[in-house]
């Protein structure tokens, strides 16, 4: 499903107060949106130098989740999805195992 990014600071500092699911290597937060014609979904993904030093590292975590992202099925929502320092050594499998987890767990998905 395609999805658009969130960008721009008041975007995140509104995702603040939203609902928050974590796992071992990931935290969610979301709000729900009314849904609209073009992409439904918004979603901010954040590996910060805490994750890693390495560029190319932090760029492999945000590519695995984009990609996870893209092929689930979200209801309309603005999401922010940050990387813990855990997940530097962890699987594909592992980010969609906890990623989907965190959703569960936060209450968007069931």
């Amino acid at each position: 499903m395609p999805f658009s990014s969130l960008k721009g600071e008041k975007a995140f500092q509104r995702l603040r107060g939203g609902r928050l699911g974590r796992g071992k290597y990931l935290l969610v937060r979301w709000f729900p949106l009314r849904p609209t014609a073009f992409n439904p979904v918004r979603v901010g993904i954040v590996v910060s130098n805490k994750v890693s030093k390495k560029a190319t590292v932090r760029n492999k975590i945000r590519r695995r989740l984009r990609e996870i992202l893209r092929k689930m099925y979200l209801p309309p929502c603005e999401m922010i999805v940050v990387a813990q320092p855990e997940a530097a050594d962890a699987s594909y499998w592992d980010l969609l195992k906890d990623l989907t987890h965190a959703l569960k767990k936060s209450g968007l998905v069931q």
